[in-house]
């Protein structure tokens, strides 16, 4: 169990690092191509990704979480799914090409007919490197996963900034996705050892394919509602006002990956190996659980107020429509992150028929919320998701902790404890913050530091378990370098 526990944590490390990495030189990106390109042209790009975001989960239907979760793994299936995924992706490919004139009617924009046809070949081109992305993860071995993705990263977003400054306007998003994918296939296949034989088992599919293809169920209907409201949003409103959603549910995405990415993408390989250790199981879940509040709910705090400031400062004035919408999509940001641990659990434990009927009863709660957007609106729609997230994450918590035998009231108490503080913490700042006058750039560092700081002293002063775990992660590494250094001397 110790190895286990060591590889999770060099894996988490490293896997953190690459997010921080990569993320912070996407924010660079975006922000630039943000200045050089208008809101319509990320509204269109953004009217393209809901296709193929819905079409790609077709490319694999569910295989490369199969080949983590199952214990036992022959050269065999990994390359019957490499194969079924290529033919999968040139087979995705040619539909979206076929049917770029009906999307572009779809959405009354004569201009994107073009733009589908060239992203379409995203499908087979990604379909190259999934399996090698898979052996990795199953075998933590995320060093090398995150050099691939980081030099990917930097590489198409100088490309995607070259184009914007030559004027290639919405061209300039395609490119950087495009060669994104691109770039990670030259990079993992040069930097792996694994060799694909062309040998190929149908068998082998359908030893996958009891776990996969529920997985794959839910991962298409998660994945069409993840993406319906770009679609709903861009058939009833022009590409500009599609542009300023898009901006601020991606910058919003970023409380999500930075205070889970990492954590979800190395857990459930982690939590496949400790599934038949239920005692061991339920320790890793718990502070798993207290890591996720303590880091979510304060990077929530944090952009909550500097939203204003942060969005206008670094994307222009142009972009200042999506201020209001970013600071409603952060207050249902808690929910992605809590529930994608217990989502977690149901999948490294197998249970594939538990996911999909879970994923069957939030669709359904959702779905009043979408109705909801095409009758009254943007506005209406985003404080909607408040309510769908808490109702959502409740039904996750339910189904993980009927799982793992755990206390409802035991996953509960640390969010609801995370909540309260930052909650309080934002409307106590933004009532002392009212009688103060100064510029954008000091209010912005005046609220930030407040949050910072106070929300550290209540963890600490009360010691909340959530702010433990996360010193117990610490003091390894920050013993470990300073004996380094005593031995240096």
């Amino acid at each position: 169990m110790s190895s286990i526990k060591s590889q999770g944590i060099q894996a988490f490390i490293w896997d953190l690092l690459g997010k921080v990495g990569i993320h912070a030189s996407s924010f660079i990106v975006m922000i630039i191509l943000a200045r050089l390109l208008e809101p319509s042209d990320f509204g269109l790009i953004a009217m393209v990704m809901v296709i193929v975001g819905i079409a790609s989960i077709f490319s694999d239907i569910g295989l490369g979480g199969a080949l983590i979760q199952r214990r036992r793994v022959l050269p065999i299936h990994y390359s019957s799914v490499l194969i079924f995924n290529v033919g999968a992706g040139f087979i995705l490919t040619l539909l979206t090409f076929f049917s770029a004139d009906l999307i572009a009617t779809f959405y009354n924009s004569s201009e994107l007919s073009p733009i589908v046809k060239v992203m379409s070949t995203l499908f087979t081109i990604s379909a190259f490197h999934a399996v090698q992305s898979v052996i990795l993860r199953k075998e933590l071995n995320y060093k090398l996963l995150t050099q691939v993705n980081l030099i990917a990263s930097i590489l198409s977003g100088v490309i995607g900034v070259v184009l914007a400054f030559l004027d290639f306007g919405v061209w300039s998003l395609v490119g950087q996705v495009l060669s994104r994918e691109l770039i990670i296939n030259i990079v993992i296949w040069s930097k792996t050892s694994w060799i694909p034989s062309l040998s190929f088992s149908f068998k082998a599919l359908k030893q996958l394919w009891g776990y996969g293809f529920n997985m794959f169920l839910a991962g298409v209907i998660d994945t069409v509602y993840e993406k319906i409201d770009y679609m709903i949003i861009g058939r009833l409103f022009s590409p500009a006002t599609l542009g300023f959603f898009y901006q601020a549910k991606q910058l919003n995405m970023f409380v999500i990956k930075y205070s889970s990415g990492s954590l979800m993408s190395v857990l459930f390989p982690v939590l496949s190996k400790i599934q038949k250790d239920k005692a061991h199981f339920q320790r890793v879940v718990i502070k798993s659980l207290g890591i996720i509040c303590f880091i979510t709910f304060f990077l929530l705090g944090e952009l909550y107020l500097i939203a204003d400031e942060l969005i206008v400062g670094l994307f222009g004035e142009k972009w200042e429509a999506s201020v209001y919408y970013f600071k409603i999509l952060a207050l249902s940001g808690f929910a992605y992150p809590i529930s994608a641990l217990m989502v977690n659990i149901l999948s490294s434990r197998g249970k594939s028929k538990d996911f999909l009927k879970l994923e069957i009863y939030k669709k359904v709660i959702q779905s009043i919320n979408l109705y909801i957007l095409y009758l009254y609106g943007i506005e209406v729609f985003l404080y909607g998701l408040i309510i769908t997230s808490i109702l959502g994450t409740s039904l996750n918590i339910r189904f993980a902790t009927r799982e793992i035998e755990l206390s409802f009231i035991n996953i509960v108490r640390p969010i609801a404890i995370e909540a309260f503080i930052t909650f309080t913490l934002i409307l106590s700042i933004l009532y002392i913050t009212n009688f103060l006058y100064f510029n954008d750039f000091s209010m912005m560092l005046i609220e930030g530091i407040l949050f910072f700081s106070i929300y550290i002293f209540i963890n600490w002063i009360f010691k909340i378990k959530s702010f433990q775990y996360i010193l117990e992660q610490l003091k390894p590494i920050i013993d470990k370098k300073i004996k380094a250094k005593k031995d240096d001397k």
